[in-house]
């Protein structure tokens, strides 16, 4: 039999006209970046602008902290149209009423953030009574609807961009730092503008969380449906960080809820140029282009408003309480020497003859149809297909693969035993006898070109039948590049595991050919794996980054700083550091960090632990030395160790 899998639909959201690129509807999802040059040089900022609209950007995003920069929006606008570019243009407004209404008369939409637009972040407790609380709202109406008016005079339109990390004091003390108080913070002015017939809105919930990002943008859809309201949505995983683990993030962020149907427009916040972002996020919409698409007006298709993670049986080291397990795929490979199993972190020393297991070591190790033909390290676990184990003398640590006929065919098996199933195709009778087996380990692999819904789906399936056994989710990939490989993966499977679902991970990537696989094959697969279950916060195996993209505000060099924190700390595993450009991005955007690195002048660092600022103002050169005291006086420092 085989499971009913639901077609690919997209909500349907209200068209907003921004310049001449509309948005929502049945429009393609655009894409999007920021500058991060200074605004007030023209010269520079249209250059890049030009960079990013040539990378493919549809909408331009710059930064306008206050009148000055919003004044010379004016005059970078002119210069762009007279090099024969016709980009809207997006204000970017956070603590500037002023700016943001002298902006919405120039440019084609303004983005406002509801956590800091009025209210000034004192991280104050306080009890609101509920006449406190309507004055504030009050208060709140009389300052933003100047900007409303503005904007539905002049036809801008206006995006209401919440951040997970800058919520106000009076939505903190109500709702508290969650994924409601996310919904209500922008709800509160989206009721504002409606009062005042004004609809040519965007709405976002952003999060450097993969996880409070998902959940709020489900919760804002299910409100905005209990309230009669169909605004589309930009979708961003903010500070998603660089290279690799950024794109894993925002993949894992923005692919879950493209898959659900949601989103209008993408950011990939990366922090990189930001001409870099936009090929990323064209990959990532790339997949629902060309597609005879469904349109929903209702939110039927989102998976769960509440992070749980399912409970499953234990068996050896795999389900119940246990981390996630990664499985390497070594199949396909030639020779299986100490270079291989480096690439899966395991490390050989001469001089003791002992293999030393990194943080990212992986558990597993899948061998196929054939035995290594040397000595793996003690305690390494290998999978067989069931006809090559069955020939295996030694079986300690070693055990099956079956496909479904073999399970049913075989009485006894030792425990435990791997069992494959596709949902696209599978046994009611393969289940039955799962159910009743306390050693089976179940394999989920789909062969849809969107494994997410499928894979969700059949859990849910595997759920109403009472079965607990655990799950391996395996996802195989061919013809695309490497950063395709990156991108799909951490949709497809770290969506999964975002919504609680999975305990392991089996990545394949068929390389070409006539390339074959070798050892940064191997290598790229181990570490992707890794940085899907860092980034679903299921395992943690290595130091986590908040890092900004950088913007005209920024009082430091992001990219340089970055990678110089990185290399004195990327050994700390579990502590997270976040790393702000500007006092915009922090504290408030650390809300998830354990220590915040903000830049608070020219030439001046301030460094948070958690929302507490520890030393402030202090030299940029000193800084990062700083920052190692103060988390060697906390306990959390410890020596890099070689290997």
């Amino acid at each position: 039999m085989s499971l009913i899998i639901p077609p690919y639909s997209r909500r349907l959201s209200r068209v907003v006209n921004i310049g001449d690129v509309p948005l929502g509807g049945t429009y393609p999802i655009r894409v999007q970046s920021m500058t991060t040059t200074d605004t007030m040089d023209t010269e520079k900022t249209v250059a890049q602008s030009i960079r990013m609209i040539e990378a493919g950007c549809e909408y331009v995003r710059i930064t306008a902290p206050s009148m000055n920069e919003a004044q010379n929006l004016e005059n970078i606008k002119k210069e762009l149209k007279a090099r024969g570019y016709n980009t809207p243009l997006i204000a970017d407004i956070h603590f500037t009423p002023n700016a943001a209404e002298l902006a919405a008369k120039i440019v084609e939409k303004v983005r406002v953030n509801p956590g800091n637009y009025v209210d000034k972040k004192k991280f104050e407790v306080k009890e609101y009574t509920d006449s406190e609380y309507e004055a504030e709202l009050e208060r709140i109406r009389k300052r933003f609807e100047p900007l409303v008016k503005i904007c539905k005079e002049y036809g801008t339109a206006m995006r209401i961009g919440t951040n997970h990390g800058s919520l106000s004091d009076r939505i903190m003390n109500r709702y508290g730092d969650s994924p409601e108080g996310m919904v209500e913070s922008a709800m509160e002015f989206l009721r504002i503008c409606g009062g005042l017939n004004y609809h040519d809105i965007v709405l976002s919930m952003k999060s450097s969380n993969p996880i409070v990002m998902i959940q709020a943008y489900r919760l804002l859809v299910k409100q905005m449906d209990l309230e009669g309201m169909n605004y589309p949505l930009h979708l961003g995983v903010t500070e998603a960080g660089e290279n690799e683990e950024g794109r894993v993030k925002s993949a894992m962020g923005i692919g879950t809820l493209l898959e659900e149907g949601l989103g209008d427009t993408i950011r990939v916040s990366l922090t990189e140029e930001p001409e870099y972002e936009i090929p990323v996020a064209k990959k990532l919409v790339s997949r629902y282009e060309g597609k005879n698409i469904e349109y929903r007006t209702t939110n039927e298709k989102i998976n769960t408003l509440v992070y749980n993670r399912h409970e499953s049986l234990e068996i050896q080291n795999i389900g119940g309480h246990n981390v996630p397990r990664v499985i390497a795929d070594f199949s396909a490979f030639e020779h299986i020497n100490e270079l291989t199993m480096k690439a899966i972190d395991f490390h050989y020393d001469a001089i003791t003859d002992k293999w030393n297991m990194g943080e990212q070591g992986a558990d597993f190790i899948y061998f196929g149809s054939r035995e290594p033909g040397f000595m793996l390290p003690n305690g390494t676990k290998g999978i067989y297909d069931f006809s090559a184990w069955e020939k295996i003398e030694d079986k300690t640590n070693n055990y099956p693969h079956l496909k479904s006929e073999e399970y049913l065919a075989s009485e006894t098996i030792p425990s435990p035993h791997f069992i494959e199933i596709h949902p696209e195709a599978f046994s009611e009778e393969v289940l039955n006898k799962i159910k009743t087996d306390p050693s089976a380990i179940i394999i989920l692999k789909s062969n849809s070109d969107h494994p997410l819904s499928a894979l969700t789906g059949f859990y849910r399936l595997l759920q109403e039948k009472n079965i607990k056994n655990p799950v391996l989710l395996r996802g195989g990939y061919a013809g695309i590049d490497e950063e395709s490989f990156i991108l799909y993966s951490s949709t497809d499977l770290g969506g999964v595991l975002a919504a609680g679902i999975g305990n392991g991970i089996w990545l394949n990537y068929a390389v070409p050919a006539e390339i074959g696989a070798d050892v940064r094959t191997a290598r790229l697969i181990n570490r992707t794996s890794f940085n899907i279950l860092q980034a679903s916060r299921t395992r943690i195996s290595k130091t986590e980054y908040i890092s900004c993209p950088s913007c005209g505000r920024t009082l430091f060099d992001l990219q340089e700083t970055t990678a110089m924190i990185r290399a004195k700390t990327d050994h700390l595993k579990g502590v997270k550091i976040a790393i702000m450009g500007c006092i915009v991005n922090g504290p408030g955007e650390m809300a998830d960090a354990d220590y915040g690195y903000v830049g608070t002048g020219p030439g001046k660092i301030t460094l948070y632990r958690g929302k507490d600022v520890v030393k402030r103002n202090i030299e940029s050169k000193n800084a990062l030395n700083e920052l190692i005291n103060i988390i060697q006086d906390d306990g959390y420092w410890i020596e890099r160790q070689l290997v």
